[in-house]
């Protein structure tokens, strides 16, 4: 065990260091003696960038190499965007905070300020690299043509300002951390596309005997976010999807009250099964569990069995 010392794994991406930087300021400000340190860890999802995400497979996509130096003890802290933790996380290992959620809306960059969903002329192009987008916005706007995009956030900019397309979807909140909100047209709103599961949270694990850090990791832990997140991932695990299905939740919680909604969608966009729920704060797995098992039987799981069914989508 280190003495008043943390290491941090962290992708190498500028959103991602932005996101160890902030969880090493806030712990070395929360623990006076405490020294944090910050190692860069390249995952497949890194190195595999011209390939949809969907295709490769997403179990530990963008973790799995964060995890390895976890249990192996090179590191003492692995930071996720949340929204990429797979719901099953690895023997040994526990999510042991999450950050205060940033706002969890999609954003759309397009041409000008101030363009909707709605305004963008029939047959636009948009461009996406998330089932999950791809099939909500199919559902609003079947016209629309879908290509595939990959990269970091100022990747995914650039390649849209080369480009032909009409517009491109992105995390309201990596945007914002990057302050890259001149880019933002509009925010589109969770009654058009719902976010990822976790989206706008910081998941932050470490190996399960790891008492020191969980210590440290106490003070700067959100509860509210994490109650609101534990519905929603209780939901992703129960529907058995992973973060490049088309699954999109989000909890709130609400004085005593926990709400939940949650959309599966094909990835053509032609169906939809939304639901909500709302019930106690103190059981959010239990009401992800109980929405979840009202979209299987509304449907869904036919959805999701035809998306695993097909070798590309494993």
């Amino acid at each position: 065990m280190r003495k008043n010392k943390l290491i941090i794994g962290s992708r190498g991406s500028e959103l991602a260091l932005w996101q160890a930087k902030f969880v090493k300021k806030e712990l070395e400000q929360k623990n006076k003696n405490l020294s944090v340190e910050i190692k860069i860890i390249n995952t497949k999802g890194d190195k595999i960038l011209d390939v949809a995400l969907s295709k490769i497979g997403d179990k530990g996509l963008f973790t799995k190499e964060l995890e390895n130096e976890l249990l192996k003890g090179s590191i003492d802290i692995a930071v996720h965007s949340l929204k990429d933790l797979q719901t099953e996380l690895p023997k040994g290992l526990i999510l042991a905070a999450v950050s205060k959620r940033h706002p969890v809306h999609d954003v759309l960059i397009a041409r000008k300020k101030g363009i909707r969903l709605k305004d963008l002329p029939q047959g636009a192009t948009v461009a996406t690299g998330s089932l999950r987008r791809r099939s909500q916005l199919l559902h609003i706007r079947p016209d629309i043509k879908i290509e595939e995009l990959r990269g970091n956030v100022q990747t995914r900019i650039k390649k849209f300002l080369e480009s032909e397309w009409d517009a491109i979807i992105l995390a309201r909140a990596g945007i914002e951390r990057l302050k890259l909100n001149k880019y933002i047209s509009s925010i589109i709103s969770k009654g058009d596309i719902l976010p990822a599961v976790g989206q706008g949270a910081l998941g932050i694990e470490i190996r399960k005997d790891n008492s020191f850090a969980l210590k440290m990791l106490n003070k700067i832990h959100d509860k509210k976010t994490f109650t609101a997140v534990c519905a929603e991932r209780a939901l992703l695990k129960t529907l058995e999807g992973g973060c490049q299905v088309p699954i999109g939740a989000y909890a709130k919680v609400k004085s005593n009250e926990l709400l939940l909604d949650a959309v599966v969608g094909s990835v053509d966009g032609s169906i939809a099964f939304r639901g909500k729920i709302k019930g106690s704060r103190k059981f959010p797995e239990k009401l992800g569990k109980k929405l979840a098992n009202q979209l299987i039987k509304a449907g869904a799981s036919e959805i999701l069995n035809d998306i695993y069914s097909k070798e590309r989508y494993r």
